[in-house]
């Protein structure tokens, strides 16, 4: 038996859209992935400032292609993680935990999939000034 149910197809939105804006963050959790044409290191970050946001946590990948190796090495520079590791090619999951940096974020709309976009990276030492300059989406986000 059919049954007809108008709008099922359609994709409803769940009220969790994804953060938006500059965050001082902590690394949760990294997993690197294998996949034939794009490998990634995929990384969740759970959110410390600003404090209103503080309990929400948020995933990007970082991929391992040769164009894309600048911005892994980016982030792996400016959230500290183990320099001799780095200098050696090597990424330690259990080193990437616990590490916290800046990161910038923007998401974009593929197929019906929403995907994170980690934009820009920046040291944990820097968020005082970061939080004063500038005027995150964040901080619109908490207003709505």
């Amino acid at each position: 038996m059919k049954r007809h149910i108008p709008g099922l197809h359609s994709r409803q939105p769940d009220g969790n859209s994804p953060l938006e804006g500059t965050f001082l963050v902590r690394v949760e959790w990294a997993s690197y992935r294998w996949h034939s044409q794009k490998a990634f290191l995929m990384v969740r970050f759970a959110v410390l400032e600003p404090k209103s946001l503080a309990r929400q946590s948020f995933s990007g990948r970082l991929y391992c292609t040769e164009r894309a190796l600048w911005k892994l090495n980016w982030f792996l520079r400016d959230f500290g993680y183990d320099m001799e590791l780095l200098t050696h090619d090597q990424i330690d999951e259990k080193a990437l935990l616990n590490l916290r940096g800046i990161v910038r974020t923007t998401h974009v709309t593929l197929n019906g999939h929403t995907f994170q976009n980690l934009e820009a990276f920046a040291p944990e030492a820097e968020w005082e000034e970061f939080s004063r300059t500038e005027p995150s989406e964040a901080h619109a986000q908490e207003q709505r």
